[in-house]
């Protein structure tokens, strides 16, 4: 099965949102890595040396290939990707091969099956 990563890097505030939003378009699952910080066109301010800007997550999706596009249009919805400034990313590699999947596969297969 041709497996897509897809990555999001939101603010945390969003990091729920997305989620949901990746779950009901058939994501089985996410990983976060918290706090990181990223820097846009427009470089955050601070005060006194205190960094102002809102920390953020990447979220990590693991998807079957052809759920992919509509996942990443969710996300993009759910995040206000395309409307406000700042808001985020997200971008879709292409996997090979992966392991480590073979409690969520039957799931995959059998929600692709019944798209088809």
């Amino acid at each position: 099965m041709k497996m897509a990563l897809i990555v999001a890097l939101v603010s945390n505030e969003k990091t729920n949102h997305i989620i949901d939003a990746a779950r009901a378009g058939g994501a089985t699952g996410a990983t976060i890595i918290s706090s990181v910080r990223g820097e846009g066109l427009k470089p955050a301010k601070t005060f006194l040396g205190l960094d102002l800007a809102a920390r953020r997550d990447v979220v990590l999706f693991l998807v079957a290939e052809p759920r992919a596009r509509d996942i990443l249009e969710r996300l993009a919805a759910a995040g206000g990707m395309d409307r406000e400034h700042g808001a985020g990313v997200a971008f879709q590699l292409s996997i090979d091969d992966a392991v480590g999947l073979s409690t969520q596969l039957p799931t995959l297969m059998e929600e692709l099956e019944g798209a088809l």
